[in-house]
């Protein structure tokens, strides 16, 4: 039979064995129990062991710059760029390194430089190489020497094309129609040979927009959704952007695909409602309104807001639909499981269910009740439907002292269907009478 050797007696081995990651698990095991140095040392029998491992010269490194020994440091981040001189990845955290923390050496910075020259001359065109020298020439003032860096940049290259429109603002004023012109035709390559490139596309377009030349932006975006059929969130750009063009069929078209495949994107509705609410058509706004809350969450102002509107405007269904969803997020919100209550009972598929919904608000009410006109009036509906005729004579009697005096059509409005409840069961006739005519007077017929 086998016999497995416990994992505390391999880590207690000698280092004989020439293990670097036999020496790296020490230096955690280390670590974990509280041992810095011991831990340290570990490490630096496993660089020594390996002295080539990014992440054990990077540990390394930090450990002698938090000694102030910056020269070692240096000098661990030099033999690493020198032993890998073909990793792309190792020269530029090299040059980082050096860029970061020779701040105002010259040495460092010329030591910096000339890595990253040798590397530009075996990998021509490379936008990080070229992104970094340019940043090292601009800030040391060679703008003649930051030029060339960008002409170098490959203009069908997404990464470097977009590049080359950021450093192509900082090296020449917004008003150089030449630097434009050559942007612009870079961007418009591109896009001709990586149009589904969703970076590049959305690059493009914001900076044909902000010149000014929204159609070509529009293009781009056209062609960037029929290339990638799959970036949603560009298409509701494309559709933003033909909204503010005014070609409105053109972006409700793009709109009503986009979210026939996802219906909820956020984006999508947020922009549909801002838009209908612009053409007036409240209904429309409203639903897409409701759509983003069901999305996002909102605060429970917000839900009320919108709930009110769907209830005034008789649409009960989108007001409990959305109220449904405002409770979830808000349970202890009162005003919220009041409107819950109504809608549910204004709405004939779930009227049934309304009896519930109204017990559950006052269950969470204050001790003192609830005040609120509307829930009152509404909820003696409730109780007049499963016979309680005296608690919602209670109710609506409580409804019309609580109705502010600006509410005239609805203070009526609760008088006669008191009135009518009276009148029903053959009781208080004069007093029905009565409270008729404060009604007409109130709200004439």
């Amino acid at each position: 039979m086998r016999r497995l050797t416990p994992v505390w007696l391999l880590l207690a081995l000698p280092a004989a064995a020439d293990d670097a990651l036999v020496e790296f698990a020490r230096a955690v095991l280390a670590e974990t129990r509280g041992q810095p140095a011991e831990a340290a040392a570990f490490h630096e029998n496993a660089l020594r062991l390996d002295p080539t491992a990014t992440p054990l010269v990077t540990l390394a490194v930090d450990r002698r710059l938090a000694a102030g020994d910056r020269a070692g440091a240096i000098r661990l981040y030099r033999d690493l760029a020198t032993a890998r001189p073909d990793e792309v990845s190792v020269q530029l955290a090299y040059a980082d390194f050096l860029t970061r923390e020779g701040s105002g050496d010259s040495l460092a910075l010329k030591l910096a430089t000339t890595a990253l020259e040798s590397m530009l001359a075996t990998h021509p065109g490379e936008p990080e190489i070229i992104r970094r020298l340019f940043s090292i020439h601009q800030t040391s003032g060679n703008r003649d020497r930051a030029a060339p860096m960008m002409e170098a940049l490959d203009d069908q290259d997404p990464d470097s094309v977009m590049l080359f429109a950021k450093l192509s603002k900082t090296l020449y004023d917004t008003d150089n129609a030449p630097a434009r012109a050559e942007v612009a035709r870079r961007y418009q390559k591109a896009i001709q040979a990586h149009p589904q490139n969703t970076q590049l596309a959305r690059s493009a377009s914001d900076h044909f927009r902000n010149s000014g030349d929204r159609d070509q932006a529009i293009a781009i975006l056209q062609r960037h959704a029929e290339a990638a059929p799959w970036s949603l969130d560009l298409r509701a750009r494309l559709g933003i952007l033909l909204f503010s063009a005014k070609r409105n069929d053109e972006g409700l078209r793009v709109f009503a695909d986009l979210l026939a495949i996802h219906p909820r994107h956020a984006l999508a509705h947020q922009s549909m409602a801002k838009f209908h609410r612009l053409q007036g058509d409240a209904a429309k706004a409203a639903h897409h309104a409701g759509e983003l809350l069901k999305i996002r969450g909102g605060d429970a102002a917000e839900f009320l807001k919108l709930a009110e509107e769907h209830l005034a405007a008789s649409r009960p269904r989108d007001a409990r639909l959305l109220l449904e969803k405002a409770v979830f997020d808000h349970p202890d919100h009162l005003m919220l499981r009041m409107r819950l209550a109504i809608a549910t009972l204004q709405d004939p598929d779930t009227r049934s269910q309304a009896s519930r919904l109204f017990r559950e608000a006052e269950a969470v009410a204050p001790k003192d009740g609830i005040t609120d006109p509307e829930f009152l009036s509404t909820s003696a509906e409730v109780l007049i439907e499963s016979g309680q005729s005296k608690a919602a004579e209670e109710r609506l009697r409580a409804a019309i002292r609580a109705w502010p005096p600006e509410e005239k059509p609805k203070t009526a409005a609760t008088l006669r269907r008191l009135a009518s409840l009276w009148e029903k069961e053959n009781r208080n006739a004069e007093a029905a009478r009565a409270l008729r005519q404060r009604a007409d007077s109130l709200d004439p017929p």
